[in-house]
C-alpha cells in the first residue's frame, strides 16, 4: 500500500519559503531548493560553482521536514556532520505544521539549521 502523499499546499508553502530565501540580487550564485523523497522534504542552500569549468551546483541541507499522515502535521530533524537526521529538539518545536517548522529553521535559536 502507497504510503499517503505530501499535501500539495504545504509544499506549495516550502517552494514560497525557497523562492523568499535568498535576495534576488545574488541568485546567480544562491538559491535555496528543496528535494522531495517519499514524506521527506529537504531545503537545501545550493551555491553556483566556484572552480571552473566545474558545472555542478553544490548542496548543503538545511533541515529536512518529514510529513506525519496520521496526525497531517510534520516533524523537524536536523543533520550532523556525517549527514545523519536527528530530531529537532531545541527552539519551539519538533512537530507542528510547515508555516511553523519553517519559522523555526527561520529563527534558529539554537544555530543547528545554519551553523
Amino acid at each position: 500500500m502507497p504510503s499517503p502523499a505530501v499535501p500539495e499546499t504545504d509544499l506549495a508553502q516550502i517552494r514560497r519559503w525557497c523562492d523568499n530565501a535568498v535576495l534576488s540580487r545574488v541568485a546567480d550564485t544562491l538559491r535555496v531548493e528543496f528535494h522531495r523523497r517519499g514524506r521527506s522534504v529537504t531545503p537545501c542552500e545550493s551555491r553556483a560553482p566556484w572552480n571552473p569549468p566545474a558545472t555542478e551546483w553544490s548542496h548543503l541541507p538545511l533541515a529536512q521536514l518529514r510529513y506525519r499522515p496520521e496526525s497531517g502535521d510534520w516533524s523537524l530533524h536536523w543533520a550532523d556532520r556525517n549527514g545523519r537526521w536527528h530530531p529537532y529538539a531545541h527552539g519551539n518545536g519538533q512537530f507542528g505544521s510547515i508555516v511553523e517548522l519553517l519559522a523555526e529553521v527561520d529563527d534558529d535559536p539554537s544555530a543547528i539549521f545554519s551553523g
